[in-house]
């Protein structure tokens, strides 16, 4: 096998340049429900289930369990119209979190 087929592009000496294209998921949290089970089992299509927060509160942001950011959701434009998306408004220092 040739070696300078395994070079990346742009080398970093910590290699950032590899983990900075390695995705990762994000999990948005807009409420909590916390019905008891005896309502979780009478829920049927179309039912509405009550979360904690109000419609104008921010939502929080996390990778695994460590809360990363806040925002705003809003509905996207142009290409993306319909889709929801996080308008951010405060950022944890992720550095800490490394």
């Amino acid at each position: 096998m040739d070696d300078t087929s395994l070079s990346p592009t742009a080398p970093d000496r910590d290699g950032s340049a590899i983990l900075g294209q390695v995705p990762i998921e994000i999990t948005v949290s807009v409420g909590f429900a916390r019905p008891v089970v005896r309502d979780l089992m009478r829920l049927r299509r179309d039912a509405v289930l009550p979360l904690d927060r109000r419609i104008d509160d921010p939502v929080e942001l996390y990778i695994g369990d460590k809360l990363i950011a806040r925002g705003e959701l809003q509905e996207m434009e142009g290409d993306q119209a319909g889709f929801l998306g996080v308008r951010l408004t405060e950022l944890a220092n992720l550095d800490e979190m490394l």
